[in-house]
């Protein structure tokens, strides 16, 4: 445990953090790629142009700096990044280099005012709460190599099939090119995809969901072509997907991860509420509930520009049949087209809110929701302004975890 004199400076240097957090985090992975630019291999690239790994990690440094008398408020959160420490394949080995770079970090952020008070007491922490890392990263990687079917860091698939599902996903079926069984997964989980693009520097990692149920003599993913903007170029891996990979080529993948998964033993209502390419975990979710039966009442409710990017439309509809009365699908379009129109492909025309919410969705039910963080901070206030508990809302966001508060 830590002793009280390190928790109490710790304790102190929250104002600081909520200030110059950022700063700190930004100087931190500069100074670390500079010094093993290995870890590129690791990082994802676009994250971090985009500040969205700096700002996640600002966020957890100062949870931990205000819980560090109470490390156990935070361990979801942990429990949560080292799930995608394990699927990146993130070893005891990276965390001194990460320790090192950190503490200097914060020494050049904050000047003269990180005494060797500060410095010796952030120390202490960050090995206090890198040994927790280390713990549960064992643990899981013991679990995901000891699962029938399973195995350690990466494993070679072969792209089996190929099948476009809207003008910007395509859903990719992969098998182990050694033949052999592969583990199950809880509905809502992901996979990392490795691969390495010709003419790149480095190795590529992204994390996927896994768009089938689990059971199947291959995974799915479903992957969405991120096109770049003015402010952001063209998503690297998913344009090789689209383009470039094709059926027999291979891909190397982590064993399934995750903590946004279905909780099968909840009898309660349950909501599965998408936006865009958010729906690929609900897909897996929604077959699931349909194969394992029972009453249940499940509410499909998904929000797409329109029909030309909304995928895997008829495979909810068909799972939703097989539910029977219990299952209700609704389709929201917020720039329906034409043909839409004609066909009658939408339920509603906008978007959903707080309103659509509390006529379409039961109150009382568990609301699980995945798709872009404006979505689902917009999703999350409308079930707050319904009443909806806290603990009934579960979320699951892409790439690094960020917050929803507006």
């Amino acid at each position: 445990m830590l002793s009280a004199q390190t928790v109490s400076i710790i304790k102190s240097t929250v104002p600081v953090l909520a200030e110059h957090g950022l700063e700190i985090t930004k100087t931190f992975y500069s100074r670390m790629f500079a010094r093993h630019p290995e870890l590129l291999n690791i990082f994802n690239h676009a994250n971090q142009k985009q500040g969205r790994q700096q700002q996640a990690l600002a966020n957890a440094v100062y949870a931990a700096a205000a819980h560090i008398d109470n490390i156990g408020a935070i361990l979801p959160a942990v429990k949560l990044i080292a799930h995608k420490h394990r699927s990146l394949g993130i070893k005891p080995e990276h965390y001194p280099i990460v320790g090192e770079n950190l503490l200097a970090a914060i020494q050049e952020v904050l000047g003269d005012a990180a005494t060797p008070e500060i410095i010796a007491a952030w120390g202490e922490a960050y090995g206090f709460i890198a040994d927790a890392f280390i713990s549960i990263e064992a643990e899981m990687y013991a679990e995901a190599e000891g699962a029938e079917g399973g195995w350690k860091d990466f494993r070679r698939f072969v792209v089996d099939r190929k099948q476009v599902e809207s003008d910007v996903i395509t859903s990719f079926y992969l098998v182990p090119e050694d033949g052999g069984a592969i583990s199950s997964f809880i509905p809502g989980q992901y996979v990392t995809v490795k691969v390495n693009i010709p003419g790149a520097k480095n190795t590529m990692l992204r994390q996927y969901s896994l768009s089938c149920e689990p059971g199947k003599p291959y995974y799915r993913i479903s992957v969405k072509r991120e096109d770049g903007t003015s402010n952001h170029p063209d998503g690297a891996v998913s344009n090789y997907l689209h383009e470039t990979v094709k059926v027999g080529d291979v891909l190397e993948l982590s064993a399934p991860a995750g903590e946004f998964v279905l909780d099968l033993q909840d009898t309660r209502p349950v909501v599965l509420l998408s936006g865009g390419v958010g729906l690929t975990p609900m897909v897996s979710m929604l077959n699931t509930l349909a194969t394992q039966g029972g009453e249940r009442s499940v509410t499909f409710l998904h929000s797409a520009l329109n029909g030309n990017v909304h995928a895997l439309r008829e495979e909810v509809l068909a799972a939703a049949g097989r539910i029977g009365q219990a299952a209700k699908v609704r389709f929201v379009y917020e720039q329906p087209s034409e043909t839409d129109r004609a066909a009658g492909a939408f339920d509603r025309e906008g978007r959903i809110d707080a309103a659509y919410l509390a006529e379409e969705a039961p109150k009382d039910a568990v609301y699980y929701i995945c798709g872009p963080v404006p979505f689902m901070r917009a999703m999350v206030q409308a079930l707050k302004a319904n009443g909806v508990a806290d603990e009934s809302i579960r979320y699951e966001f892409f790439g690094p975890a960020g917050t929803l508060e507006s």
